[in-house]
């Protein structure tokens, strides 16, 4: 009897335990209650999200509204813009050329697009495909994002004009997020194919997945097709429908657009080893080169505190990759214009999860770890309040910032010059040419290469002109400040719209005096 009730003990251990990693704790209306009220927290006007465990979809849901002001449904076949979640597909398509032996990991880029160049000829020269794909290139964050964004250069144009961005680290040395270096790569499908980025992912991918509303350009939606419109949502402020930008010139970083039904056929080939209804699309081996930390990450004391769990943190190829209650976590954010998403997979229990929402917010990192908490048998912490409340917290340290420069500003001080000898051409070598027009007494900027940038200049202090693009509502008010020259004339212009995505200071502006 006791060797029995011992062998029970085992057994019932062993079937617990295995309960618990199989997903079973994750209680599927329990988490369809949280996202209702995690989504009128954050004042989402819709959302999609989809789930799978061993290549079956176990909850796919929509919720919300398509169009603020509109009665259309979220559901599971909503198109949203993915954004950044492209970039696994990119470093995807680089490896089944790396499986056909058309290229390899560590080649130089210049050995397939010979007019690439950055800021050092040895730079220019060693950067390899591997190193484009793991944001080692020694530019900082977002470097050189307003070359493409909103701007009318082509894909090749953007990378050509990267050999002006100034470099911040040294090469290899340290972790800095190139959406240009993404590009780079997506390019060299072309160079070696003779198809478009966009030909080889619809050929390699969106066909064999059945990915069939999947497309990578806006051009590509239909009408009246089944559309999430981005939003802007101000704190404490209605969602304001935005319109889409074109990411055409910017592609394999992050144009593609899906909805969450399409995207599970993704997660599950990913889930099973690069098979896909018994064919494999991307190999085992490549999928473990992908999933290898290449630029490490540094984990902070607050990360730390807050996810005693995670050990370490870096970035693969076209995923970001960490370790959360002992499992390796392989994941990836995006973000567009109005839009955030997220992409989460557990390789070693073949589960995974996307979220997409159509307003910018962090509800889709807070629900990744109350899902991963779900699922592993955690304590469920409420993380959308914890986030939420960092989100509240910055809108206050904004505010307030906001509130003592405006207290530090030199009133009742007038321009140095007449308003018409701001007026002329500026150029700069890394973006191109702005101008300063006078216009019912006014000073007007316009972004020549960026149409939509376009604003009224009103005095602020000195030479010191505030500026808030047109029909920008996710871009802050900034300053454009002009410098007076030994002669008394405008030599040079510096706009600064701090924001966290562009670097407008980048631009240096020189004034063509005629």
């Amino acid at each position: 009897m006791r060797l029995l009730f011992f062998t029970f003990l085992i057994v019932f251990s062993i079937n617990l335990f295995s309960f618990s990693l199989s997903g079973q704790n994750l209680d599927t209306n329990k988490l369809d209650e949280y996202i209702k009220r995690s989504k009128d927290q954050w004042n989402i006007p819709g959302l999609a999200i989809a789930i799978v465990k061993d290549g079956e979809i176990i909850f796919s849901k929509g919720y919300g509204v398509r169009e603020f002001g509109k009665p259309d449904k979220v559901d599971d076949e909503s198109l949203f813009a993915i954004a950044s979640n492209t970039k696994a597909f990119t470093a995807s398509a680089l490896s089944i050329l790396v499986d056909e032996k058309k290229i390899d990991w560590d080649d130089p880029v210049q050995k397939y697009l010979p007019y690439f160049k950055l800021y050092d000829p040895y730079v220019s020269a060693n950067m390899t495909i591997r190193d484009l794909l793991c944001h080692r290139s020694g530019l900082k964050t977002f470097s050189g994002d307003l070359l493409w964004y909103g701007s009318n250069y082509s894909r090749k144009e953007v990378i050509s004009r990267a050999q002006f961005l100034k470099p911040v680290y040294g090469f290899r040395s340290h972790y800095g997020y190139s959406n240009i270096m993404f590009l780079t790569a997506g390019e060299i499908i072309p160079a070696i194919t003779g198809q478009s980025w966009d030909e080889f992912l619809a050929e390699r991918f969106f066909k064999p997945l059945e990915m069939v509303n999947t497309n990578t350009s806006i051009k590509d939606f239909k009408k009246n097709g089944n559309i999430a419109m981005p939003h802007h949502v101000g704190f404490d402020e209605n969602p304001l429908v935005i319109p889409y930008v074109n990411w055409d010139n910017i592609g394999p970083a992050g144009a593609i657009n899906s909805n969450v039904k399409e995207m599970t056929n993704w997660l599950i080939m990913n889930l099973n080893n690069g098979v896909y209804k018994e064919k494999q699309i991307l190999s085992e081996e490549n999928i473990r080169q992908m999933r290898t930390v290449q630029t490490p990450q540094f984990i902070s004391k607050w990360s730390e505190t807050t996810f005693p769990t995670k050990h370490y943190s870096g970035y693969g190829l076209g995923w970001e990759l960490f370790d959360y209650h002992g499992r390796k976590i392989v994941n990836h954010g995006g973000g567009a214009d109005g839009m955030i998403s997220k992409v989460v997979l557990v390789p070693e229990e073949k589960f995974g999860f996307v979220i997409l929402t159509n307003s910018i917010n962090y509800l889709p990192s807070a629900l990744s770890y109350y899902i991963l908490d779900s699922y592993f048998g955690k304590e469920e912490n409420d993380w959308s309040s914890l986030y939420f409340g960092f989100y509240k917290d910055g809108a206050k340290r904004e505010k307030t910032a906001k509130e003592k420069k405006e207290k530090a500003r030199l009133k009742n001080t007038s321009p140095s010059l007449p308003l018409n000898a701001y007026v002329g051409n500026y150029v700069s070598k890394l973006y191109g040419e702005a101008k300063v027009e006078l216009k019912n007494d006014k000073l007007m900027l316009f972004f020549i290469p960026t149409p939509i940038f376009v604003g009224e200049l009103t005095h602020y202090q000195i030479n010191t002109f505030g500026i808030r693009l047109k029909n920008q509502p996710g871009l802050p008010e900034g300053n454009v400040n002009f410098t007076i020259g030994q002669t008394g004339k405008v030599e040079k212009m510096l706009v600064d719209i701090p924001n966290p995505d562009f670097d407008f200071t980048e631009l240096d502006f020189i004034k063509v005096n005629e």
